[in-house]
């Protein structure tokens, strides 16, 4: 068992673009300390430098990462695209195995709006339509229903406000660390 009854586990994602970083970035804001956000791109890109295939190494260390915040009593936000056919299983085994509430959303968002969103990032240049094409796959869900579908007409605040309430989060205090 991972965590306790008072920590709270989300798990957010979606295609790239989709609004997963800044979602969780506007919560961890909201929320103040006590809040880890497990990032796949960190994780994945920044500190392995690895590609994203299944079985690779950024997969247990993404799990290892968030058990540990959660046995240490931060809330955590595991984000990323997290393919389902590549991180399905180690999502649901964590989500198994943590004592508190766990949430998961996916962020549904048309790949008109994928480029569009795209057009505004840092990556633009480096990263051309054809590889976003590849990358794209639409409600690339997790089996069992346990993601809510938050679409493309749900503005950023909202998104923010609406994860905060159903998660408890909003009514919760920050932590003194």
């Amino acid at each position: 068992m991972v965590g306790t009854k008072e920590t709270r586990l989300i798990v957010l994602r979606g295609n790239s673009a989709s609004g997963k970083s800044s979602v969780a970035a506007g919560i961890r804001e909201k929320f103040g300390r006590g809040l880890a956000l497990v990032g796949q791109d960190n994780l994945r890109r920044i500190v392995l430098r690895e590609r994203d295939r299944p079985g690779a190494a950024n997969i247990g260390l993404i799990d290892l990462t968030a058990r540990y915040a959660l046995d240490t009593g931060y809330h955590v936000i595991v984000e990323g695209i997290l393919y389902a056919d590549h991180y399905g299983e180690m999502l649901a085994q964590l989500r198994a195995d943590h004592c508190g509430a766990t949430h998961g959303y996916y962020l549904d968002v048309p790949f008109a709006e994928t480029l569009a969103r795209h057009a505004t990032k840092p990556i633009a240049n480096e990263v051309a339509e054809p590889q976003l094409r590849d990358w794209y796959r639409p409600l690339d869900l997790l089996p069992g229903g346990s993601e809510t579908i938050i679409g493309a007409d749900s503005a950023l605040a909202e998104t923010i406000d609406h994860i905060m309430l159903d998660t408890g989060l909003a009514g919760l205090p920050a932590l003194d660390r």
